[in-house]
């Protein structure tokens, strides 16, 4: 939070609010739909409590992006704002309906297969499908649809497999999934089936198949950059009778291998932004303001002038931010091997069941992860790595495996402890979204773009400027950039133009000079 704020009872006072907050408030004040491009650290979240604190006639929803933010949110707004998720929203309204659905013993794949009355392997050429992988498929496909804002079950909710990216063999794959996959659906959206467990985002396609009306005269959705096409669909619902405002950062948007999407850019509203940081200093908004040329982002930051944070190396930062959990297992080996107490973001799990897959294609004995199936031994995964443009994401995984082996891995894993008690939290970039520590040193598994053909640096595509800006806004008083420091010496950003000194204190309405402020951002899916 900024730190001319205080709190009251329900509410927030700022003593004085940046002009950029008083023009937001005072465009909410008007009515129209509004999009708030807030840069890291901005006080997005204390903005939106000024805005339903100087509006006292009127009930609100407040959208967080996950539960813990929604918690914290209800201590902080005025009563006559109502803080949900989007889950929330659904389960008050018919998820409901399934709650003797929800958990219970997990259901092992075998018998999901059973239920669903898949008895039979698929053999396409040389591939083959157990029963049991066919019945994850099946479950990956209507969680798919049920993220989507598609009205019916559709051949593009059926994913691609790893080993089976021939497209005559995805075809068979998918017209045999395509029925049990609708089967499944009926059974899920039914609150007296009787066949699967009901997770969340089943109740949520209910809930958006509907055409739900949510009751308040304005939105504030959170976390905009990174909205669930379900969800998506549901808001536009409410645009004849509500006023939405959509708050994040486009550059920002690192979730689209999940199938969400940035709604802020291009919609329809007043466009306006929130670009002085109260996170760190000076130094780390230039060094910010770098990557986000290379986003596609307008967005320059302006950094707090009473905060000094150093850009240099940290021997001992408080955490470690890698691109993917190949890096990040790799980090935490390094700092357990140099004596210190590591902690995950999110835990081990991930890690321990690759390294268990890992295992048993060693010993010969196939696996049953759900991404490397199709493997029946380590060799065949590690060709498939080494040689098949659609493995080359797995290949960092395959030589630590190879450099360390299986047993060194998972003792590494059972050797974590929790963040509370540790010296170092190692993370992924997408699990450090929305949290900050006061060091941080990027991990080693940043490279430099490939050298085009005349051996020249590549280009910055969009997709790592972003997941790059998300890294080094993480700290607050001490930045280490790790391999990210070829950044400052890479063609393109001696040629970048220099951001604008004073940044726009009213923003970018749509229309402006900029054309259309936010660009296409779309890129291909990030390996987490």
């Amino acid at each position: 939070m900024p730190p001319d704020c205080v709190r009251g009872v329900g509410t927030l006072t700022r003593l004085e609010p940046t002009k950029e907050q008083a023009a937001a408030r005072g465009a909410f004040a008007v009515g129209r739909d509004l999009v708030l491009q807030a840069g890291a650290g901005t006080g997005k979240t204390s903005t939106l409590e000024l805005m339903a604190a100087a509006d006292t006639d009127r009930r609100g929803v407040y959208l967080a992006f996950n539960r813990a933010v929604k918690e914290e949110a209800a201590h902080r707004f005025p009563p006559r704002v109502t803080c949900r998720t989007g889950h929330g929203l659904a389960f008050g309204a018919v998820g409901f309906r399934y709650k003797h659905r929800f958990g219970g013993a997990r259901v092992p794949a075998w018998k999901t297969a059973e239920l669903l009355g898949l008895r039979h392997s698929l053999t396409v050429g040389k591939v083959v499908f157990e029963a049991r992988n066919l019945a994850y498929i099946t479950k990956e496909t209507v969680l798919r649809f049920c993220q989507s804002a598609d009205p019916h079950l559709a051949e593009h909710h059926v994913p691609r497999q790893r080993g089976a990216e021939d497209p005559h063999v995805h075809r068979v794959l998918v017209s045999t999934v395509l029925p049990y996959a609708q089967r499944a659906w009926d059974d899920v959206r039914n609150p007296r089936g009787d066949k699967l467990r009901v997770d969340h985002d089943h109740y949520l396609k209910v809930w958006q198949l509907s055409d739900p009306y949510i009751p308040g005269d304005y939105i504030l959705l959170d976390e905009a950059q990174d909205t669930n096409p379900a969800l998506e669909y549901v808001l536009m619902l409410q645009r004849d009778h509500a006023q939405l405002v959509l708050v994040g950062d486009s550059a920002q948007q690192i979730y689209s291998w999940r199938g969400a999407r940035d709604i802020m850019t291009g919609f329809d509203g007043t466009q306006l932004t929130l670009t002085q940081s109260f996170r760190f200093g000076p130094a780390l908004a230039e060094e910010a303001n770098q990557w986000l040329a290379f986003t596609g982002s307008p967005l320059r930051l302006a950094g707090h002038q009473a905060t000094a944070t150093r850009i240099a190396r940290a021997d001992n930062p408080e955490a470690v931010l890698c691109r993917t959990n190949v890096g990040a297992m790799a980090e935490a080996l390094h700092q357990l091997d140099s004596g210190r107490r590591v902690a995950m973001a999110g835990g081990g799990a991930t890690l321990r069941s690759l390294a268990v897959a890992a295992r048993d294609l060693k010993a010969g004995k196939g696996t049953r992860h759900h991404e490397l199936f199709l493997f029946t031994s380590w060799g065949e995964l590690q060709d498939y790595a080494e040689n098949d443009p659609a493995g080359a994401d797995l290949l960092p995984w395959v030589d630590l495996i190879d450099d360390l082996g299986t047993e060194t891995v998972l003792e590494a894993v059972d050797r974590l402890g929790d963040e509370g008690a540790c010296e170092v939290t190692v993370s992924t970039v997408h699990k450090a979204k929305g949290r900050e520590w006061s060091s941080v040193r990027i991990g080693e598994d940043f490279t430099e773009p490939e050298p085009d053909a005349l051996g020249r640096p590549g280009p910055i595509p969009r997709g790592e400027a972003r997941l790059a800006y998300v890294a080094v806004t993480r700290a607050r008083h001490h930045l280490d950039n790790g391999s990210l420091a070829w950044f400052k010496s890479h063609p393109q950003t001696q040629a970048a133009p220099k951001a604008p000194e004073k940044p726009s204190p009213l923003g970018s309405p749509l229309g402006s000079p900029w054309g259309s402020p936010w660009g296409s951002l779309g890129e291909p899916p990030l390996a987490d």
